[in-house]
């Protein structure tokens, strides 16, 4: 098992950055820590991707944030962060990572792990 844990959440107003850090302990923790996402959930709303890898492994941004925010990774501290600039009151939300995909056991392994959640809040 692995763990994904979340930090560098915060309140801030609007143009300003925040860095959130995402760090994987426990089983093949740089496997997990490769592949991580970032969702957030904005009160009363579903949760959303933010950026996602994809099939190439480069990440995707949702348009809300392309030229804001930008994922980067620290393979050797097992670690994601996540680099949002220009912050805006509609950022508000709780930040998630997650990390999916199989282990390359026989036969291959899925696996599936969400961090906490980290709250950011973004004032006018």
């Amino acid at each position: 098992q692995a763990q994904l844990v979340e930090s560098g959440g915060g309140s801030v107003q609007s143009g300003g950055s925040l860095r959130l850090s995402c760090v994987a302990s426990g089983e093949a923790s740089k496997i997990v820590a490769s592949t991580i996402n970032w969702y957030r959930q904005a009160a009363g709303k579903q949760r959303e991707p933010v950026v996602l890898l994809n099939e190439e492994g480069t990440p995707d941004y949702t348009d809300s944030v392309k030229g804001r925010f930008t994922i980067s990774r620290d393979i050797g501290k097992s670690a994601a962060y996540l680099q949002m600039n220009g912050l805006r009151p509609d950022d508000t939300a709780v930040y998630y990572c997650n990390s999916k995909g199989y282990f390359a056991t026989i036969p291959p392994q899925k696996y599936d792990y969400w961090g906490q959640g980290t709250q950011v809040t973004v004032s006018s």
